[in-house]
Parts: structure tokens; C-alpha cells; sequence
């Protein structure tokens, strides 16, 4: 088997038609099924069924199609790779980030990044930022920028900090806090946890919620319409929008603040696109 074979079962596999994978791959209906037929015959085995609606894979025909997607990843892995040898900076960077930091900083990183290095392109995942670690973890991606306090034994870098903000439409007086409508949001684990600890050094009761949202940004919109107070980190606030903002102080008068970072894999170090990322971010300003 070659590439192109590992193709013809990727595509065939998704599509459930010859003819259709034929004109696909332009190829021509008998070079795909020769080339199937091959595969059955080194293999010995039946890759799939031919019916009314298309071809039905057998559990063994499965089976090498799930590693013929494993090997095509791995081959564009190594042309990338082996484009960086010429140390030219081009090819794809695999790039995780939390949504939020998706949202407000990303697109103009990577647009500026473009600019000075037309050759790379993006291959984007977004979540929370447990999701970012895990696909740094699991090799999913090269570069990860996650927010909050994770313990990372490779490459870890600040980006960013920002403060933790109570925001509300109206004044308020935080002594009283604990008493008025808080409009909460989920978030990650991270988030979660620096604001609790924060409510549990100032507050013996707890927050008087009065609505629970699935994100920041609608959060944000309902404060900005009266119906509560929230806390939020600074990077949602924009300087037009009309809120009284107050920080979250720690005890000793500190703001609390949330951290930003970059992570990587020790054996990325060497891929010219990694480095040439790394070294454009710790030049951003944020």
C-alpha cells in the first residue's frame, strides 16, 4: 500500500461510492477498483460489500482504513517536516486555543503572523482551556494557549494577565454583595476555582444567583441590560461599554488576576514554525 491508496479507502470510506471517490480523486472507476482489488489480494481478506445504496465495509475493511487515516496523517506530518528542513518557515501550524482568547486576541495574532510569514497555514481548535491541554497532551496539536493555573512539565510561557472584574450596570456596594442578583456563567474548572476562592476569603454566604447562563458573553449581555452582576475577567470589557467596574482584591489589597499562557512539547522546540511563533508572541503586545 502507498498513499495513494491509503487515500482511495479514506475517501471511498466517507463517500460509500465508487463513482463518486472517482470523481473525487479523478481517477477512473476501473484504476479505484483495481487498486482495491490489490489491496484484497495482499491482505487476503474482503474489504467491503457492494449494494443498491453504495459499498458496506466488512470489520476488516474498517479496520485498515482507520490505519490508512492514521498513515496519512503521519505522511503530511513528514512533508511538513520535511519543508522545515530547507528552514524556510512554511507548512501548517497545529494551534489550540481556549475560545475566549479565540475570540478577543487570536484573529489578529494570526492575521498579523500571516503577514510576516505568508507560507504558514492554520489548523484551529477552540474550547475550554482543560481541552486545550489535553490536545497539547495528546499530540493534537503544536502550540496551545490556555488560561488559568495548570501544571505543564514541557515549554510554558506567560502571555498575559488580567484582572478579575465585578461588573454591574448600576453602583453597587460590595459589602452587600452576597445579598444582590449575581448572574453566573459556565466556564472551566480554573476560572471556577479562582472565583470561589476569592468569594470565600471575603464572603461566609454564598452568592445570591438569580440566573445561570452557558457562557461569558451572554452573561456580559445581561448585565449590560440590568438584570445583575457578574464577575468577569478583563479581557471581555471593552473601554465604550457602559458598566461600574470594581476590582476583585485579595487580602492584601492585590488585584486577583488570571493568567495567560503558551505551551508546547519539548520536541517542538526544534520545528521552525513552533519557534517562529513562540518568538512572535513573546514581541505581542496584549
Amino acid at each position: 500500500m502507498d498513499d495513494m491508496d491509503w487515500t482511495v479507502l479514506s475517501v471511498l470510506f466517507e463517500n460509500k461510492n465508487i463513482t463518486e471517490t472517482g470523481k473525487i480523486l479523478r481517477i477512473s472507476q476501473p484504476a479505484i477498483t483495481y487498486r482495491l482489488n490489490k489491496i484484497e489480494e495482499e491482505f487476503e481478506v474482503k474489504l467491503f460489500h457492494r449494494g443498491r445504496k453504495g459499498v458496506f465495509f466488512t470489520p476488516q475493511g474498517e479496520f485498515l482504513v482507520n490505519y490508512a487515516s492514521r498513515m496519512l496523517k503521519e505522511f503530511q506530518m513528514t512533508k511538513q517536516e520535511m519543508l522545515n528542513f530547507e528552514n524556510k518557515i512554511q507548512g501548517v501550524l497545529r494551534l489550540s486555543a481556549s475560545s475566549i482568547f479565540s475570540r478577543y486576541k487570536l484573529p489578529k495574532i494570526l492575521s498579523e503572523f500571516s503577514k510576516k510569514y505568508p507560507l504558514v497555514r492554520f489548523d484551529v481548535l477552540t474550547g475550554w482551556s482543560e481541552e486545550v491541554f489535553n490536545s497539547i497532551y495528546k499530540d493534537q496539536s503544536h502550540v496551545g494557549i490556555l488560561r488559568g493555573t495548570y501544571n505543564f512539565s514541557a515549554v510554558k510561557r506567560l502571555l498575559m494577565k488580567e484582572k478579575l472584574l465585578i461588573v454591574s450596570k448600576d453602583p453597587i456596594n460590595l459589602e452587600h454583595l452576597p445579598d444582590l442578583p449575581r448572574i453566573y456563567y459556565n466556564t472551566d474548572t480554573s476560572l471556577k476555582t479562582l472565583m470561589d476562592r476569592w468569594w470565600s476569603s471575603h464572603y461566609a454566604d454564598p452568592p445570591s444567583i438569580s440566573m445561570r447562563v452557558d457562557n461569558m458573553e451572554t452573561c456580559k449581555e445581561l448585565v449590560l441590560h440590568g438584570l445583575g452582576y457578574a464577575v468577569l475577567p478583563s479581557i471581555l470589557l471593552e473601554e465604550n461599554e457602559k458598566f461600574y467596574i470594581y476590582p476583585c482584591l485579595n487580602k492584601d489589597g492585590s488585584s486577583v488576576v488570571r493568567e495567560t499562557w503558551l505551551i508546547h512539547k519539548e520536541e517542538y522546540q526544534s520545528n521552525p514554525i513552533v519557534n517562529a511563533f513562540c518568538n512572535f508572541l513573546s514581541e505581542w503586545t496584549f
